[in-house]
């Protein structure tokens, strides 16, 4: 498992929240985040992708997040707009942390 691939970039300022904030690709918007968590090594955002792909909801480990503009309320990832759409999507009935085998195969080549 690589932890590195789920925490979080030192030199981002965090807000207490990422809830809510917009979600852009290298090449454009793809929705909004749903939930972000802090664990150490075991961070991540899940991306509600709203019309854009038929409302699928995405688990994004924290490395993929490129920057934040917070008083903008947007996060902006280190991904495209066909890599989210193909990543693996949330279960909702499955703990993330459950699906990381798959999540890390997924993205870990992608970084």
């Amino acid at each position: 498992m690589d932890t590195d691939l789920w925490t979080y970039n030192e030199s981002l300022d965090r807000p207490k929240s990422l809830d809510g904030f917009g979600v852009v690709a290298l090449d454009g918007d793809i929705g909004k985040i749903d939930e972000a968590t802090y664990e150490v090594g075991g961070s991540y955002i899940v991306v509600d992708t709203g019309p854009w792909i038929f409302g699928r909801k995405v688990v994004i480990p924290a490395k993929a997040i490129a920057r934040l503009d917070i008083p903008g309320e947007k996060v902006y990832l280190r991904l495209k707009q066909d890599q989210v759409k193909d990543a693996p999507e949330l279960d909702s009935s499955a703990d993330p942390a459950d699906r990381r085998a798959d999540i890390d195969a997924y993205y870990g080549p992608l970084f």
